[in-house]
């Protein structure tokens, strides 16, 4: 199948999905910050591999995974009814830490570049 069409698909699946998240979905286990990262559908239209970021301790994150979960059959037939397809995909649910990992890394390399300039003031004396 068509690349570009796949991404078209991927994309407005994202939005419907964001649409959900903040105004269908009722669970008290989902995270009001919740993000969906990105989206991709397989070639076949079988799935949809949904990468969602939750801020918040581990627990918060396993609950909105879960939440999401359950909810899995709604949010097909959301999908269903706001795309166009003829056979709509089979929602996954994944976590993405990619925001966490760069927030880390972030603070990492601030705190060597702070100590190499501590280092270096050091010397200079």
């Amino acid at each position: 199948m068509d690349s570009k069409r796949i991404n078209r698909i991927s994309e407005e699946i994202r939005k419907v999905i964001s649409d959900l998240l903040i105004k269908g979905l009722k669970d008290p286990r989902i995270s009001p910050m919740t993000t969906i990262t990105s989206v991709e559908v397989t070639r076949d239209l079988s799935y949809a591999n949904i990468y969602i970021s939750v801020l918040g301790d581990e627990f918060e994150k396993d609950d909105t995974l879960q939440g999401l979960e359950s909810a899995k059959g709604f949010i097909r037939k959301e999908i269903g009814r706001r795309v166009d397809l003829r056979h709509v995909p089979e929602p996954k649910f994944y976590l993405d830490e990619s925001i966490e990992r760069a927030i880390y890394m972030t603070e990492l390399i601030n705190k060597v570049t702070k100590e190499d300039q501590e280092r270096r003031g050091n010397e200079d004396e």
